[in-house]
């Protein structure tokens, strides 16, 4: 009964992750979307592509990316602020810019790169 009870959340959970998808393959024979019906319909339904996803995950990216990224560089100029001269605490915000700018570069230069690669699949057939 202890063995149940101490892995009852991870049998839960593990259900979860495995039959919750199924239901996303419910309902398939409504192919047209009418949002103003009272339905919710899919936000990628559009897409037929490889290339069509790939774009609109990366516009998702984006959409996501850039507010956190501007949060964290508002959050470096406050420990800037909050310094007040404080050798260790300016060394922790320079710090903490530096891991903020190179994690922008990463993020957008991820995005250029996957949009370069995606142009060039599109153009070639």
């Amino acid at each position: 009964m202890n063995l149940i009870k101490k892995n009852l959340a991870k049998l839960f959970l593990t259900a979860n992750f495995l039959l919750l998808p199924l239901l996303s393959f419910a309902d398939t024979h409504d192919v047209t979307c009418d949002p103003t019906g009272g339905k919710i319909c899919n936000p990628i339904a559009p897409i037929d592509t490889i290339s069509d996803f790939i774009a609109k995950f990366l516009q998702g990216a984006i959409k996501i990316g850039i507010p956190v990224f501007a949060l964290a560089v508002i959050y470096c100029g406050f420990l800037f602020v909050f310094a007040r001269g404080n050798e260790k605490k300016i060394e922790e915000a320079k710090s903490a810019s530096l891991g903020t700018a190179i994690g922008g570069a990463v993020f957008f230069g991820a995005y250029t790169i996957a949009k370069v690669i995606t142009n060039t699949v599109t153009s070639l057939g």
